[in-house]
């Protein structure tokens, strides 16, 4: 039968001795974590193993021996290390052995208990496998989307059978880190974690971060208790999603698997891309006076705004496109439309000399980060185009209401009326008088309908404008929370941090010698990278179908397509 060794290439070139690891019996696998050198003295090497066991909760144990050999094989040394089998007693006992300056490796894995009682030599064949311990200890295995290409005498695993090699060189992280067992009376040879200094430093800075944290939750709290006020605005809700960020991060609970550590260091990236964009952003403002220039500019623009807004009112008061509207209900439409804008612009100059004002205060709110400038900006937007919302309002119900008569007196027509209690349409009988009062109602409603349609789709037209522009700002907003940056980055510098699988790469297959692989990390793609660490975020989306829009828009229900998004914590 064959076995699996795994074995460490940062161990390759250590010098002789015991092999420590854990054996996997389910996939008859070992997998070794270090190699114990001479001399050593084997109660010290078992009260290690005991010492690592209890940190760990890893079965640790000795595998086998390892030897690296001079030119001349040392035939001392090598009945030594058959020796050792019978003190440490592991079933099956491996014997790897290179010869130093040369690529030949030999590799035996014996049972002494089943050859006790056969009489006979029991022997398997050993498939060696190198892997990075490093690489493999700061990797989390993900299940792939989708099987990894394979390249040219490669062969790719699948992710069901290397979850306990992944799980058993991160438990045995102790053993690699702790100075302790390296100080000791037994040395070791596995891979080293470097910058010990830094390591001091993070140590402390994780100690002075409890208090800090704790007092910033506090504060927090304090905080999001006294927004609780629900409102509609988009700058209330960024600011109530930041603060679910803020406490998130600086919340003194322990994450309680690597997806929350993940998603609390995409917040902490999130949250300082957004401030320094802002920052960027008020610097720009407040250089060469362009709050002043934006401010001149904004009267203006809102007059000229105005005066297209009053042509085209103009224009719908005549013949639009050459079409025979009612001219009493046009004219009367086209004044009531008229006087809101009057009444706009003049409340526009009346604000005029607090504008810079406002624009200086609001310009300082991007400190708070770029996505509140962005919601203010939205908020803004939909005040400046408030009289383009009422008149699409004013259109929509009238529009609605003359649709929803017609139908209402088409079914009289036809011997039907709706039934307000069962929610359907029954049948109904009317007398002479009631049909000749509906016939009067619905012939002045088809004619009244055309004057009437085509105001409420100039302005449904001119609200749609809004709302896209101001939905293009919430999907950047949107775009801005939810990017998993940290994620990313870890992708982009550090692939193998994300892992999908894992490929093997032949490096001897030779007859006579034992196969040798490469084992190497297959990156997680960038897609499911996004799907898997997407933060949750209070942008918007369409709250309808695009065919239930359509049928609203038709029949002049008032239609708010953007709302904000609740996201569930997972």
């Amino acid at each position: 039968m064959v076995l699996k060794a795994f074995f460490p290439t940062c161990c390759a070139s250590a010098d002789s001795g015991l092999l420590v690891g854990r054996w996997v019996p389910g996939q008859r696998s070992a997998v070794i974590l270090a190699v114990v050198h001479f001399p050593f003295i084997p109660i010290q090497v078992k009260e290690l193993l005991a010492q690592v066991q209890k940190a760990s909760q890893v079965q640790v144990a000795v595998l086998g021996t390892w030897c690296y050999r001079q030119q001349e094989p040392e035939e001392s040394l090598g009945n030594f290390l058959e020796g050792l089998g019978a003190i440490f007693s592991h079933d099956p006992w491996l014997q790897l052995c290179r010869e130093r300056g040369t690529r030949l490796w030999s590799c035996k894995a014996s049972y002494h208990q089943m050859a006790n009682t056969l009489d006979t030599p029991t022997e398997d064949q050993v498939m060696l496998i190198f892997y990075d311990q490093r690489k493999l200890l700061l990797s989390w295995l993900h299940p792939p989307p989708v099987l990894p290409d394979c390249q040219v005498g490669d062969t790719t695993a699948s992710t069901g059978g290397l979850a306990d090699i992944f799980d058993t060189v991160a438990r045995s992280e102790i053993l690699f880190r702790n100075d302790q067992f390296d100080e000791g009376p037994v040395r070791l040879s596995h891979w080293q974690s470097e910058g010990v200094e830094a390591s001091i430093l993070v140590e402390l800075a994780k100690r002075a971060s409890g208090p800090v944290c704790l007092l910033l939750a506090s504060l927090l709290s304090l905080i999001s208790a006294a927004s609780a006020c629900r409102s509609k605005l988009s700058t209330c809700e960024q600011l109530r999603h930041r603060l679910k960020h803020l406490s998130f991060i600086f919340s003194t609970e322990k994450a309680q698997s690597p997806m929350q550590l993940m998603r609390k260091a995409n917040m902490l990236v999130s949250v300082l891309l957004d401030v320094a964009l802002g920052l960027l952003l008020l610097s720009w403002l407040h250089s060469n006076n362009r709050i002043g220039q934006l401010a001149n500019a904004l009267v203006p623009v809102a007059d000229h705004v105005a005066e297209e807004l009053q042509y085209l009112l103009q224009w719908l008061m005549g013949a639009p496109a050459g079409l025979k509207m009612n001219r009493a209900l046009d004219q009367v439409l086209g004044r009531f439309f008229l006087y809101h804008i009057h009444l706009w612009i003049s409340y526009i100059h009346l604000m005029s000399p607090f504008i810079e004002h406002i624009l200086w205060h609001v310009g300082l709110s991007a400190c708070l980060g770029l996505t509140v400038a962005l919601s203010i900006f939205s908020d803004i937007i939909a005040l400046l185009t408030f009289h383009i919302y009422c008149f699409y309002v004013y259109g929509a119900r009238l529009y609605c209401l003359k649709i929803y008569g017609l139908s209402s007196l088409w079914r009289l027509f036809r011997g039907k009326k709706w039934n307000v209690l069962r929610q359907r349409v029954d049948s109904c009988s009317y007398d002479l008088d009631q049909l000749f009062i509906g016939t009067l109602l619905f012939t002045i409603l088809v004619f009244l309908l055309p004057t009437t349609a085509l105001y409420y789709l100039v302005f449904t037209l001119l609200r749609l404008l809004v709302i896209t522009v101001q939905g293009l700002i919430h999907l950047l907003v949107d775009l801005i929370n939810s990017l998993p940056l940290y994620s990313l980055g870890l992708r982009l510098c550090r692939p193998y941090r994300l892992a999908a699988g894992v490929k093997f790469r032949v490096l001897e297959k030779e007859a006579g010698r034992p196969l040798r692989l490469l084992m190497q990390i297959n990156p997680l793609p960038y897609s499911h990278v996004m799907h898997t660490y997407r933060l949750p975020s209070c942008g918007c989306h369409p709250k309808h179908s695009w065919g239930t829009l359509c049928r609203k828009l038709f029949f002049g229900e008032l239609i708010y397509p953007w709302r904000q998004r609740e996201d569930k914590q997972d």
